[in-house]
């Protein structure tokens, strides 16, 4: 069964507008790039949209190999130093005619089903990192 975003998770994410989306271009080399997402509840799956995201690098190289990463992160504090994260790697997906995930978007997107998710810091005093495979 595929791992799901937790309630902490999902709270962190929703105040969130930026992630990196890490993929695997055709020589087999990474490719990581700021997109804007949404998390569909329903569905447990991250949605990368763009403004021209059928067009886009990410797009081919997902269509390709389905292997992806992706990761949200920010600094809650630089006093003391307090890093929060969320880490998804999974098996992502192109659409085409879809509903874009914010108003001004393109219709092409990414879904990306979880396979592992790992996150950081998002609970006060939290040293440990909480994964789910």
């Amino acid at each position: 069964m595929a791992p799901k975003l937790t309630a902490q998770e999902l709270d962190y994410l929703r105040g969130q507008t930026l992630g990196r989306l890490a993929t695997v271009d055709q020589s087999g080399a990474p490719q990581n790039n700021p997109v804007g997402f949404v998390i569909d509840e329903d569905a447990g799956q991250v949605v990368i949209g763009g403004w021209a995201m059928g067009d886009s690098r990410k797009f081919r190289n997902v269509r390709r190999n389905p292997n992806v990463a992706f990761v949200v992160d920010d600094l809650a504090s630089t006093d003391p130093w307090v890093v929060r994260d969320v880490d998804v790697r999974g098996s992502a997906a192109t659409l085409v005619d879809a509903d874009p995930p914010m108003r001004g978007m393109s219709t092409d997107v990414i879904r990306i089903t979880p396979q592992w998710i790992g996150s950081w810091g998002l609970a006060p005093g939290e040293s440990t990192i909480s994964v789910q495979t």
